[in-house]
């Protein structure tokens, strides 16, 4: 069987301009994580210096993930549904940017990748694409996530987390080389994100309220909270890092929702209040958000992404997490905005370094 190197799926279109890396070069990816399918086109001045220009990105809610909380499986009609939405923007990607086939990779992360039949929709996609799939373990995503998401210059007092919909993921550098770009990465991983946990309180539910599922999600905190406790304990060196980076769906809909719009910085900060507050808005004053959807383009944005069981859900997660982290009033808290391309960003500039020989 091909080995395959897994989902938010990534297609990574790379074409060279030159052979000195210097000039400038296009690339684009199309990632399908768990709650949606991601599209980037980039324009790469400098690789080694990490300069880039997003040309271009949207996304397409598809919320495969599902149905690993339920049976560990990807249900057969999200498959053909990523299927579909994959096939139509790799051929947009073709033929409106000129992205030669050759040139293309297909990149699985972590959240999706730990279905059982994951095979069936990686074949599918070899199949019309031609394209060797890569399937990265949560460990390498984390580490390409704390490339992307943290200033160089703070990687060895900051850590990363990230909340996505399959999984949760993070680490930290605990020794390092700039010249040599070699990083001593310390990972951590959770099989718990927005859409999973979701799905597994809704399968203890027996009717689809909202009150029910809140009811059911405060009986499942002292098995979550216990869970992070286990996190941490898997690299307590962690717990000593000033800064916590955070990126991932739950962060950015926290975010957006909370301050009303999105995201301006690449880093911007906050703090667990904040957190405490929005978690009692999105419970007990959510027609707040929906009557400001209609004004605001980023809360509809998050709105059409989550319904409010998601949210509920990916918040508790955020909360738990910062909670059970011991000092966390000390620490500096920021979002990352780039986080939902910051590993794309990091396997892309990776990928192009390994094809022209950079050390």
């Amino acid at each position: 069987m091909k080995k395959y190197i897994a989902l938010n799926v990534i297609i990574i279109f790379i074409f060279f301009n030159s052979p000195g890396l210097i000039s400038q070069e296009l690339y684009g990816g199309i990632e399908i994580g768990s709650k949606g399918v991601k599209m980037s086109v980039i324009n790469v001045q400098n690789i080694k210096k990490g300069k880039y220009e997003v040309v271009d990105f949207w996304t397409e809610n598809v919320a495969i993930a599902k149905g690993i909380a339920i049976d560990g499986k990807l249900a057969a009609n999200d498959i053909d549904n990523a299927f579909n939405v994959v096939v139509k923007n790799y051929t947009k990607l073709l033929k409106e940017y000129k992205i030669e086939e050759k040139n293309a990779f297909i990149v699985v992360s972590s959240g999706v990748g730990m279905a059982k039949n994951i095979d069936t929709l990686l074949q599918k996609l070899h199949v019309f694409t031609n394209v060797n799939v890569a399937i990265v373990s949560s460990e390498t995503e984390a580490k390409l996530l704390l490339k992307g998401c943290i200033p160089p210059k703070e990687y060895s007092d900051s850590l990363i987390l990230d909340i996505g919909g399959g999984n949760t993921k993070g680490g930290y550098v605990e020794e390092f080389n700039n010249d040599n770009d070699i990083l001593m990465f310390y990972p951590i991983t959770l099989d718990l994100g927005t859409i999973t946990f979701t799905e597994e309180i809704n399968k203890k539910a027996k009717t689809d309220s909202f009150s029910e599922f809140n009811e059911l999600l405060s009986k499942a905190l002292p098995e979550l909270n216990e869970k992070m406790n286990r996190l941490y304990q898997q690299s307590p060196q962690l717990l000593k890092k000033e800064n916590v980076y955070m990126s991932g769906g739950a962060v950015w809909a926290f975010y957006t929702l909370y301050k009303g719009n999105g995201a301006i910085a690449n880093f911007n900060p906050f703090e667990i209040k904040d957190v405490e507050a929005y978690n009692t808005m999105i419970k007990s004053d959510y027609a707040k958000f929906e009557a400001l959807a209609s004004q605001n383009k980023d809360v509809e944005k998050v709105l059409k992404t989550y319904s409010q069981k998601h949210l509920v859900a990916a918040n508790t997660l955020l909360l738990s997490l910062l909670e059970k982290m011991p000092d966390i009033k000390s620490k500096k808290i920021y979002f990352s905005k780039q986080g939902q391309m910051a590993w794309l960003l990091s396997y892309i500039a990776d990928s192009a370094k390994r094809a022209k020989n950079i050390q």
